[in-house]
């Protein structure tokens, strides 16, 4: 029986400095969980003279990562140097060289994850990603183990920290979009460009891993319908106060008879539910199974620690796999059809905010043309504008169905101008 796990680690920057403090400083919780030693043998660098206030030995460092890759005595590669290519290169790599796998990287596994689950199952070999979302969350864990038995039929969630921070910023202090980044970035919230959050690609991917997951399929992130936080309005975070909501930047996916959709866009999120009281740079997701019920996972979604601590769960995995020889006994295959909705059978409630020339007749053209499409309307309501001469009108839909949603928006072009638009949801109605 081995007494020593080795461990070769890919990177030494935030994530790889907590996954290194963690497994130095946790060695003899390490030993009484497995009951051996794991030990960080070698470290991969960019540059060997930089100062480093890790107290790893410097000769454990290296800055050829096939050096690390080819050695036969590391147990375990940790994958914590982010970037795509590279990484997506190493993982294969070490998968070929029969080594367990454990990565933080939810770019590589949401753009390639499909392809090198089935790597490891081929080599025998464990692939590990609990980390790649929700940072310190176990959701992967959840939906792998915890409710391996139900069959989740939605999850929705708050799945990026920096979004979450910038919009409760402005609900809560009152603060303009460009001040709430401003301080995200200066708090390393936010990264120097901000664009993958904010824009909605770094949820859209947490999506796609989570969703593939959570419905055994294969989602892709040209499968999800994503709108940014750019399409935000001045004024829409107090509208939604007004009518008992509260604006999120929301991750969903639902999956019924008519196949799975999947999205990620700015929602008003109803002051009911538990999702609208997740502050800050925190995340949840919130699941639906059949068995279980409604059940939220909420923690920190980001992080040095946080994070490691997610990783360093999977190497504690990874570790018990390999002293009981069990290793890529998981199968990772999927076990449905990939079938996604179409939006005319993607069903919600929704808010319109148009502006309008305040004359006669105008609200009868309006409702007409909601009619056309047989989108029945449930309030109207009217604020007045700035503009002179002008209205801006306010209607929440029943529930319709996306398609009949952006039909109405397109005929609306004309006789009204649309500021704003959103889906709702947590209502139990809705």
């Amino acid at each position: 029986m081995k007494n020593e796990i080795s461990i070769g680690l890919l990177g030494l920057g935030t994530v790889g400095s907590g996954v290194a403090t963690i497994l130095q400083q946790h060695q003899q919780d390490l030993r009484h969980k497995l009951g051996v030693q794991v030990t960080i043998k070698k470290v991969l660098i960019k540059d060997i003279n930089k100062e480093r206030l890790s107290s790893l030995d410097p000769s454990v460092f290296c800055t050829d990562i096939h050096e690390l890759l080819n050695d036969p005595s590391l147990d375990i590669i940790v994958e914590v140097m982010g970037g795509i290519d590279g990484a997506k290169n190493a993982i294969e790599e070490a998968l070929k060289a029969g080594k367990q796998v454990v990565t933080a990287n939810k770019d590589v596994m949401a753009e390639y994850g499909h392809e090198l689950l089935k790597l490891a199952d081929e080599q025998k070999c464990d692939l590990f990603y609990e980390a790649s979302v929700a940072g310190g969350i176990p959701i992967i864990r959840t939906l792998e183990d915890g409710l391996a038995s139900d069959r989740i039929s939605s999850l929705m969630g708050i799945v990026n920290g920096t979004t979450n921070f910038i919009l409760t910023k402005m609900k809560k202090e009152n603060m303009s979009y460009a001040d709430a980044l401003a301080e995200a970035t200066a708090l390393g919230y936010a990264e120097s460009d901000p664009s993958a959050d904010v824009d909605g690609l770094d949820a859209a991917r947490k999506m796609v891993i989570l969703s593939s997951l959570a419905f055994s399929t294969e989602v892709h992130l040209d499968d999800v319908l994503v709108r940014g936080m750019k399409e935000i309005r001045d004024g829409d975070l107090d509208m939604a106060a007004d009518f008992g909501y509260t604006m999120k930047m929301i991750g969903s996916s639902k999956k019924d008879e008519d196949g799975i959709e999947v999205a990620v866009e700015p929602v008003f999120m109803a002051n009911s539910h538990p999702l609208a009281s997740v502050n800050n740079e925190y995340n949840a997701v919130y699941i639906h199974g059949d068995a279980v019920g409604e059940t939220m996972l909420y923690g920190p979604g980001a992080g040095s620690l946080p994070t490691a601590t997610s990783v360093v769960s999977d190497i504690i995995a990874a570790c018990r796999n390999l002293l009981l020889e069990v290793n890529g006994k998981r199968v990772h295959s999927a076990q449905h059809e990939r079938v996604m909705k179409p939006e005319s059978k993607q069903f919600a409630k929704y808010f319109h905010r148009v502006l309008v020339t305040d004359e006669v007749g105008v609200l009868s053209k309006m409702t007409s043309i909601y009619g056309k499409h047989g989108a029945s309307i449930q309030s109207v309501m009217q604020h007045p504008a700035q503009e002179e001469g002008k209205a801006e009108l306010v209607l929440l839909t029943h529930r319709i169905s996306r398609q009949q949603h952006l039909n109405v928006l397109g005929d609306l072009e004309g006789t009204a101008s649309v500021i704003s638009h959103y889906r709702i949801e947590g209502e139990e109605s809705a």
